[in-house]
């Protein structure tokens, strides 16, 4: 029920941010945020994990130091005359299941500069296309994934 309250008010107070408190267009709000919680709740069933908002503010904090130093280095590399790049694919063996949250971790690691999910191999790993191979990406994926999963709610118990 919890999950349905926090949906139905969250898409209600979207349509309010974009269309207005007008009394006649909240009708109209009322109904759409009742079916988009429905579809909501079709498509991604709550589930019993809770955020662990210290595990989100470290993930939060690596992302942006992460963001900064690979923006600064690939730049650095696109401006060096030697273009010091050796690109290719590194599969990482990734922990999380196929479905919503290993979505999230690929979206959130196409974020980063320099690596970009590129699919899966026939064992399932992850592969990711690098803007050099020779850095720590296996080691820098396997770092986040914990912080992910941490805030994601599970603990290494469930791992």
């Amino acid at each position: 029920m919890r999950a349905v309250m926090i949906r139905g008010l969250g898409f209600l107070g979207f349509w309010v941010v974009l269309i207005g408190p007008d009394p006649v267009d909240l009708a109209a709000g009322l109904v759409t945020a009742a079916a988009a919680t429905w579809a909501s709740l079709r498509l991604s069933p709550p589930n019993d994990g809770r955020l662990r908002y210290v595990a989100l503010a470290r993930l939060a904090w690596r992302f942006i130091r992460q963001s900064i130093s690979g923006g600064v280095d690939v730049a650095r590399r696109a401006l060096d005359p030697r273009l010091p790049l050796r690109p290719g694919f590194v599969a990482y063996p990734v922990y999380l299941p196929p479905g919503p949250a290993r979505n999230a971790f690929c979206a959130f690691t196409s974020a980063l500069p320099g690596t970009l999910p590129a699919g899966v191999d026939e064992r399932g790993a992850l592969v990711y296309h690098c803007l050099d191979v020779e850095q720590p990406v296996a080691a820098q994926l396997a770092m986040d994934e914990a912080l992910f999963i941490r805030a994601l709610g599970e603990t290494d118990g469930d791992r």
